[in-house]
Order: structure tokens, then sequence, then C-alpha cells
């Protein structure tokens, strides 16, 4: 049985959310845009079949803006049943590359199968094969300003 949510159910928390479909992603994507991660924080592990990406994500619904300024909160963007990693304009030689990802989407496949395909800027791009989808997006510390103190734009 589903209930409806309550005024409380919207106070500022930490986020945790999974998403098991496209439509499930797309809210994920639009909280984990323009995150930005050192390239030694992203991980496979072919054994457990897990992609994982410590980034440090912008709190787009952060509603106290106004209050504190921007923020941004380090958060755990973890893709399961991973069966082959592909990227293409990263060069994972060099450790102290930030990149900045720009979407989250799902190809589907044969269903449940697909790719997930992590977009990032500069035309680089992660191309996770999938058996189903099973994507989550925790926080993992407090928000802290963001260096930049200013919210990310697309030049739009």
């Amino acid at each position: 049985m589903t209930e409806d949510a309550l005024f409380e159910d919207g106070r500022e928390a930490p986020l945790h959310l999974g998403a098991f479909d496209g439509e499930d992603l797309t809210i994920i994507a639009s909280l984990a845009q323009d995150a930005v991660f050192p390239i030694t924080e992203m991980t496979w592990r072919p054994r457990d079949r897990r992609f994982g990406l410590l980034i440090n994500r912008f709190r787009w619904e952060d509603t106290g803006r106004a209050r504190h300024g921007a923020e941004r909160v380090q958060s755990v963007l973890a893709v399961e049943n991973v069966l082959n990693v592909s990227s293409q304009g990263i060069d994972r030689s060099d450790r102290d590359t930030v990149l900045s990802l720009l979407s989250v989407t799902f190809e589907p496949g044969d269903e449940p199968s697909g790719h997930v395909l992590l977009t990032l800027a500069g035309d680089g791009a992660i191309r996770l094969e999938v058996e189903a989808l099973d994507v989550t997006l925790r926080d993992m510390t407090r928000p802290y300003k963001a260096p930049s103190g200013k919210v990310p734009s697309h030049g739009e």
C-alpha cells in the first residue's frame, strides 16, 4: 500500500535514491548534473559487477540557496549489474584530471539490459553495459559551500 507524501517529508535531508527504469534515472540524472569528480574517484569492480563514482554534486534540490549560497555535497553514484565498461575522450593515465558530469542516460537493449551513458564535459563519455538498470545516488557528507560560490551555468 502506498501513502501520500507528507509536508514534513520535504525537509532538507541527505538523498538516497534508486532507479530501476529510465523514468527514475531522469530524476537521478537531474540531481547529478554538473557534478565534478577526480578521475581517481571512478571505480569498476568486475567481480562485483559494480561501477561507482564519488562525486561532488551541486545541490539542485536546495531550497535555501538564497539564504546560504550555492552548495555541493559528496555523493556516491553507483551502477549495479555492470558487465562491461568503455570510455572515450578520457586520459585515465592523467591522475590529476577532474571530470564534470553533464548527463546520465539509459539506452535500452534487449529488455532488461542496455547501456548507461555518462556524458562528460569536453566530449568525454563512459558507457556501462548493464544486465538490468539499477542505479543509486546517495549523499555521503554534509553540504559544503561550492568553491566557485556560483550555480553551474551552460551559457544559455
